[in-house]
């Protein structure tokens, strides 16, 4: 393989806003309506833009900022209030480092010292309730041209800090362009709208949008469209010569539906970690990007490790165990909790409720039960693989059925996503056997009543040794088809093989098996297990495990 090129040359980013001289990238202006922001700015409009992490926010207001200054309107400033955080609810503790932030920012972007020579002496004789607004008041007065203060990381404060800033901004509303900033965007994962903040001065929980009540429109950043995605890959291959064949790029906008970070990461995977990859003579495939998805997932990247942590939160399990078990009905989901899922992006943003793409929906299973895969299950993936290679699937789950009868009671009850939890055992199960060289795809969703699995296991080479340039990879396909019994078990067997043998025929996989989960309390094992072959017609067969 040739030597890889190690001069410096630009690449996918995964970490931090773009910069454009070394990152391959979707000008971030181009993702939002420039005319717009332009024209609530020219109005006087305070407004939000939100997204979910790693998205591109920073680089918008980055460009943002950039391009307001390089006219003669505006003095534009970008500032992160993340620091305060660490203060809690300490409000002169949180005002000072954010004060600080803002006078470092001011001076840095337009070489002007004076927030940096003011601060500290408002700070000394006026209250940090009110001296931010103070500063910002002073500053305005003193400008030559309208400023325009961006506020970015604004939902990292918490508590009575949050509604101190956000209360000292709205009070200096009246006071603009002359007195206070023309224009003030906050940026965050949520609109300022939905927070909920617990003020332990006033013993209440305080909406934010009573706290900031002058916000004039709310705007989120989307996902790359799939023109965007086209454009970041072709902007690698005219670079470097390294092509990305068509099951490549129909499988990075399949697993992302266009997640930015997701993108970046796995074409960055596949492009420069692998050292496969590196040599700029081969074409990138979707094997490639099939790898890389899996590393990404067993290294717990920050983006999906922050992502997996959401799920312990209370309002989260509310929206994603629905999904997990594939209840009927979204009853148990208020208005509230579905917004907050939706604005950490963990589900679609529109139409019916979905996990958002299919990495998040192969993590969120498999970190429920990571203590579960790496504490309780020791069986050795080899007792289920035969002479030819092959993954014996039947004898896989013969095996699961004993370690339920033994275990399920223990473990299911100690997940935190129980109404999932026979189907969450089964995937772990899985999950520590097939991670041995093949993969489990999944799909599951509200009112689906089911969960579908699809194990695709290599019959030639393995994930660390790709068959031969040229060549493509044997695979077993087999599908695993989750229910729970309802309508008693004849209903559920109807239902279910139909759900199976679509499900088969959907990904051409020849080999189908159903499992039934018995809830029913007090119901003895040996009435709940069983396992029995089904055929019809000249369909495959279906082996149905009662569980």
């Amino acid at each position: 393989m040739p030597p890889c090129d190690t001069r410096l040359m630009r690449f996918f980013n995964t970490a931090g806003p773009i910069v454009p001289e070394i990152h391959y990238c979707v000008p971030p202006l181009g993702r939002l309506d420039a005319d717009e922001l332009l024209m609530l700015i020219r109005q006087r409009k305070y407004f939000v833009l939100h997204a979910p992490r790693q998205t591109g926010k920073t680089s918008a207001l980055f460009a943002l900022r950039d391009a307001l200054n390089a006219g003669d309107e505006f003095r534009c400033v970008y500032v992160n209030v993340e620091i305060g955080q660490s203060a809690r609810e300490d409000v002169g503790a949180a005002v000072r480092a954010i004060l600080n932030a803002l006078a470092r920012s001011v001076r840095t972007t337009l070489d002007d010292s004076f927030v940096a020579e003011s601060w500290l002496d408002v700070l000394d004789a006026i209250s940090p309730h009110d001296a931010l607004g103070e500063t910002l008041a002073r500053w305005a007065a003193s400008a030559a041209k309208p400023l325009v203060l961006m506020i970015d990381e604004i939902d990292a404060l918490v508590g009575d800090t949050l509604i101190a800033v956000l209360r000292q901004l709205r009070a200096g509303y009246p006071e603009r362009p002359h007195r206070f900033p023309q224009s003030i965007i906050l940026c965050g994962v949520r609109d300022v709208r939905d927070y909920r903040i617990h003020s332990s001065a006033e013993k209440a929980i305080v909406a934010g949008g009573s706290a900031f009540n002058v916000r004039a429109k709310s705007l989120r950043l989307g996902d790359f469209s799939g023109e965007d995605i086209e454009s970041l890959l072709a902007q690698h291959t005219h670079e470097t010569g390294q092509a990305f064949t068509d099951e490549a790029r129909a499988a990075i906008h399949a697993l992302t539906r266009g997640q930015p970070w997701l993108v970046n990461a796995l074409a960055y995977d596949a492009c420069f970690d692998n050292r496969a990859g590196r040599d700029r003579s081969r074409a990138i495939t979707g094997e490639d990007i099939h790898h890389a998805r899996e590393e990404l997932i067993l290294r717990r990247e920050t983006h999906l490790d922050q992502l997996a942590d959401k799920l312990r939160e209370e309002r989260v399990r509310r929206v994603v165990e629905p999904l997990l078990s594939g209840a009927e009905g979204a009853d148990s989901i208020t208005p509230d909790d579905l917004q907050y899922v939706r604005d950490l992006g963990l589900v679609t943003r529109s139409g019916p409720v979905a996990i958002a793409n299919p990495i998040y929906r192969e993590v969120i299973p498999r970190d429920l039960t990571w203590t579960t895969q790496e504490m309780s299950i020791h069986h050795d993936p080899a007792w289920y693989i035969g002479d030819d290679g092959a993954l014996r699937v039947g004898e896989l789950l013969g095996a699961f059925q004993e370690f339920f009868r033994a275990h399920s009671e223990h473990w299911v009850e100690r997940f935190q996503y129980r109404e999932a939890g026979p189907q969450l055992l089964l995937q772990a199960f899985l999950q520590r056997i097939v991670n041995g060289g093949g993969r489990i795809e999944r799909e599951y969703g509200l009112g689906r009543m089911r969960t579908d699995l699809l194990i695709v296991w290599p019959l030639t080479g393995s994930d660390d040794a790709p068959p031969p340039p040229g060549e493509r990879r044997e695979t077993q396909k087999a599908v695993i088809e989750c229910k729970v019994l309802h309508g008693g078990l004849e209903r559920t067997l109807r239902e279910g093989l139909e759900q199976t043998r679509a499900y088969m025929d959907r990904c051409g996989a020849a080999e189908g098996h159903l499992v039934v989960f018995d809830r029913t309390e007090g119901r003895p094992w040996d009435e709940k297990l069983f396992r029995r072959v089904e055929t019809e017609g000249g369909a495959p067969p279906v082996t149905v495990w009662g569980m």
